[in-house]
């Protein structure tokens, strides 16, 4: 790469789209691994997809052809869970069954724990 268009590159990767998007991944993941709940999982995929069109927004600005691939690629999966987790009217429908479910096995086990 040619040291002018290295340096634009470089300089230009550390902008507010950019720590958007690294601050706004590591948020969505730990809402995703703290298990939370479905519908938290499915505002942090909502999060992802911002994230992702940061990146490509920042990869076009920049020139960088491999992050606007992956995060274009990122940002149909992370669509694919919005959808998934808060759009689809059956999944809803299983979403608000399992936690239910999820609240009497909560009930359950600390009665148990209690009872110990």
């Amino acid at each position: 790469m040619e040291p002018a268009r290295r340096a634009r590159v470089c300089s230009g990767m550390d902008g507010p789209l950019e720590w958007f998007g690294a601050i706004g991944a590591i948020v969505a993941a730990g809402m995703i691994a703290a298990d939370l709940g479905r519908r938290w999982t499915g505002w942090a995929f909502v999060l992802f997809v911002a994230v992702s069109g940061a990146w490509i927004a920042s990869g076009l600005a920049n020139a960088t052809t491999p992050i606007v691939v992956q995060n274009a690629l990122l940002l149909a999966v992370n669509g694919w869970g919005v959808w998934q987790y808060l759009l689809s009217p059956t999944k809803k429908r299983e979403i608000e069954k399992a936690e239910e479910i999820a609240e009497e096995a909560k009930a359950e086990v600390a009665a148990e724990d209690a009872a110990t």
